[in-house]
């Protein structure tokens, strides 16, 4: 998600994020038209960047769904006809965010459709200080606080549980005391204890051998190095 406000940022370009699960309706025919509205929108704000996150609620491989398949089904269809149908998009740029890219409807994944698969792992340990800094910049830090050793040993954590290591250091200094006027080592190593990694080695495997898989049949699987 940060990257794609980035991209929209430097760019100078509209952005649309769209939620994934937002777009299904009970009404017959409103979720394919809320596709439809969303690339029209996209066309009349040119140049903009349309960001679909958790795209795989919206076009997972047609025949495996769950609920009411034809519904999806027709979501799927209606997203490549407006991506690569008669209307052009011209600067326009769609992007798509998920956590599991083995369930995309593989038409979506075809050249001329999404041309770059990137994929981002977790934060190296640079990337780790530069995201506790962020987190802590606003935070009465004691001295004793080594945001560079946090980031040693917060191997896998994603930038999502440093902030939520951040939060939980600053809660337990206010458990502690109410009038607490600085958070210290100690607490963190505290938060350390409550806070683990949302990404396992397994997660992590899955991922790399995915990305291993659509270089050898693509060759443009892209990775990330570090955390932007």
């Amino acid at each position: 998600t940060l990257l794609a406000k980035a991209v929209a940022t430097e760019s100078e370009a509209n952005f649309i994020s769209v939620k994934g699960p937002e777009i299904f309706s009970k009404w017959v025919g409103e979720s394919e038209r809320a596709i439809r509205e969303i690339f029209r929108k996209a066309r009349m704000a040119a140049p903009a960047v349309i960001f679909f996150d958790e795209i795989d609620a919206i076009a997972p491989i047609r025949g495996f769904e769950y609920g009411d398949s034809a519904v999806t089904q027709r979501v799927v269809a209606q997203l490549l006809t407006e991506i690569d149908g008669i209307s052009r998009l011209d600067d326009v740029v769609i992007i798509g965010a998920t956590n599991r890219p083995d369930i995309l409807d593989p038409a979506l994944l075809r050249p001329g459709r999404f041309d770059r698969l990137i994929y981002v792992p977790p934060p190296d340990y640079k990337a780790r200080v530069h995201i506790l800094r962020i987190h802590t910049r606003n935070m009465p830090l004691a001295e004793d606080v080594d945001l560079e050793e946090l980031a040693r040993r917060t191997e896998g954590y994603a930038g999502s549980d440093l902030a939520a290591l951040a939060r939980e250091a600053a809660m337990i200094a206010m458990r502690e005391n109410i009038s607490a006027t600085k958070v210290k080592m100690e607490h963190f190593e505290l938060a350390l204890t409550k806070i683990r990694p949302s990404i396992t080695p397994d997660m992590l495997k899955f991922y790399e051998q995915w990305q291993e898989r659509m270089r050898s049949t693509r060759g443009i699987a892209q990775r990330i190095p570090g955390y932007v």
